[in-house]
């Protein structure tokens, strides 16, 4: 079992959160930065198996240098999960940058190992030009000029923070490792749900009447928090990782939602019946299998998913069976 000290930035995120709870099973002493360690949205992080003996959450503002430093300071890997997750560029491009930069260049300050930087798909697919027939792999990089004109300020955020990242790692000569997450499922950790669960939540209550002529990449959280540490303990490990498990139409999401839960008032009808559906298009996550990882299916993500909103009462359960 490893002895070593790590810092989780944003622990009590969907994804950090299930990266803490690896790490802490592997035997790692985590350090968790949060904005109060003391709010109860992040308590769930204190019931985790070995949490007592070696779970630290601290207050760290990750635009504020100094505090970074403070919380990394003595510890052998950083993983940088902590990100904005908004379309409002004022609140997204300049905090996601700056957390960035700071987390590298504290960790070169402390002489971690590595750095395990969470990006996303959204700074690698949004290109107007890629053809249909192009894979989708760790080479390519979203269009900023696409992404601002488009005003998906969340994809230019990934982006140009991913880009800092590594322009920092760099100029102060640290191992940096990037993990690109498309649309994160699967159980919560923590008590609320976030932003990508509620794109499942929406065709469970009701809210949704139809399904939009679009497509997503999806994979399952364990995975992503799996792939963070495959990369931080594999000492090739290198560059960029796509972690996806499939590209579904939300036709085919909606589909496997009725069949698992007919119970629910899933909507069935596409928004669009005017222009041709939509095709998946295609990707390359070899890099994380040749790691090792295994992709849940996401068939099975999305049951447990449903499951767990169930559990923590976020969805009723409905008395009558069958489709309402």
């Amino acid at each position: 079992m490893p002895s070593e000290t790590v810092c989780v930035t944003g622990a009590g995120g969907f994804i950090a959160s299930w990266l803490v709870k690896a790490l802490l099973e592997r035997g790692y002493t985590v350090i968790g930065t949060v904005r109060n360690p003391e709010d109860p949205k992040n308590f769930h992080l204190k019931s985790l198996e070995g949490a007592d003996e070696r779970l630290v959450l601290c207050k760290a503002d990750l635009t504020d240098l100094k505090a970074v430093r403070t919380a990394i300071d003595g510890c052998h890997g950083v993983f940088h999960t902590a990100s904005p997750v908004t379309d409002d560029p004022e609140e997204m491009v300049e905090p996601a940058v700056n957390g960035a930069k700071n987390v590298v260049e504290a960790a070169a300050e402390a002489g971690v190992r590595r750095v395990v930087f969470t990006s996303s798909i959204g700074a690698v697919y949004m290109d107007p030009n890629r053809g249909p027939d192009v894979v989708v792999d760790e080479s390519c990089w979203s269009d900023l000029d696409f992404c601002k004109n488009t005003r998906n300020w969340y994809c230019y955020g990934k982006a140009v923070a991913e880009r800092a990242a590594w322009e920092t790692a760099e100029e102060k000569g640290v191992d940096l490792v990037v993990v690109n997450p498309v649309l994160v499922l699967g159980p919560l950790l923590q008590p609320m749900v976030n932003a990508s669960i509620v794109h499942v939540l929406k065709y469970l209550t009701g809210s949704a009447k139809t399904y939009a002529n679009s497509i997503q990449a999806y994979v399952d959280v364990r995975d992503v928090a799996l792939a963070h540490v495959l990369v931080f303990e594999t000492p090739s490990a290198s560059g960029r990782y796509i972690c996806a498990e499939s590209v579904l139409h939300r036709g085919d999401v909606v589909d496997i939602l009725v069949k698992l839960f007919p119970e629910y008032p899933i909507p069935t009808k596409c928004s669009d019946e005017v222009n041709p559906r939509k095709k998946p298009y295609k990707f390359s996550n070899q890099k994380l299998k040749d790691l090792g990882l295994d992709f849940i299916p996401i068939k099975q993500s999305l049951y447990d998913t449903v499951k767990c909103l169930q559990e923590k009462g976020h969805l009723p359960i409905p008395t009558q069976s069958g489709p309402q």
